[in-house]
């Protein structure tokens, strides 16, 4: 069984699309912010790789594929943009302000966490793209001699932390404005946060949609910045 899924073209493919349609059955069923479908789907290829005593490089071979899906998905988020572009238009200078505000926050967190966790240089460079797509992510990672697996890593977990935590942390602190959840989520949490700001209202999707690209662009032009600080 194990060399039959091993040399099968589709294997990766299919328990990927499998895992995920169970995260969404169980999300469905459940309604817990902390069962997102990513996450489950991540932990049932894991326990079908050890059951079966399977290489990532085998079940990655058939599931690569899904990544070339990545590109255009991320596109077809500039369509609820493009739909509330008078709305940009009309708040320009906040959402300026606010995304680089939110990318600065991240970047200084990295930094004064990796200085009191007294991690090397390149554990540092490797968690500064924490926050931005990971199309984005894993080229800061590499200009700055980062570990881009591990970057890509932190990148989904930040995502899927904040997809799981956005509507819970607004409640928090009476955050209201479509735009200002939006902005936030986009920004800390990326293309899988703004699957819940999609799903949380129209407006909210767009600017967080506005804000992966702003806050991928910002995090290019300062992530370097940030790197040149001595950390141990």
């Amino acid at each position: 069984m194990t060399e039959i899924l091993s040399n099968s073209v589709y294997f990766g493919v299919v328990i990927s699309v499998l895992g995920y349609s169970l995260g969404l059955w169980v999300k469905s069923k459940l309604k817990w912010g902390v069962f997102n479908p990513l996450l489950i789907s991540i932990i049932f290829v894991i326990l079908v790789l050890v059951i079966f005593n399977i290489e990532y490089e085998s079940y990655n071979e058939g599931a690569k594929y899904l990544s070339y899906l990545l590109t255009p998905a991320t596109v077809c988020l500039a369509v609820p943009l493009y739909q509330q572009l008078q709305l940009l238009k009309n708040n320009l200078k906040a959402l300026t302000i606010g995304i680089t505000t939110g990318v600065l926050s991240s970047l200084t967190t990295v930094t004064i966490l990796s200085k009191f966790f007294q991690l090397t240089d390149q554990q540092f460079v490797t968690l500064l793209p924490k926050s931005i797509t990971t199309a984005i992510g894993i080229g800061v990672s590499e200009e700055l001699g980062g570990i881009i697996t591990l970057t890509v890593a932190t990148i989904i977990l930040t995502g899927i932390f904040g997809n799981i935590i956005a509507v819970s942390v607004c409640k928090l602190f009476k955050i209201t404005e479509p735009i200002a959840i939006g902005l936030a989520i986009g920004t800390s949490s990326h293309v899988m946060g703004t699957t819940k700001a999609l799903e949380i209202g129209e407006v909210e999707g767009a600017m967080s949609s506005l804000a992966i690209v702003v806050a991928g662009l910002v995090t290019v032009l300062l992530a370097p910045l940030f790197a040149s600080f001595p950390i141990i």
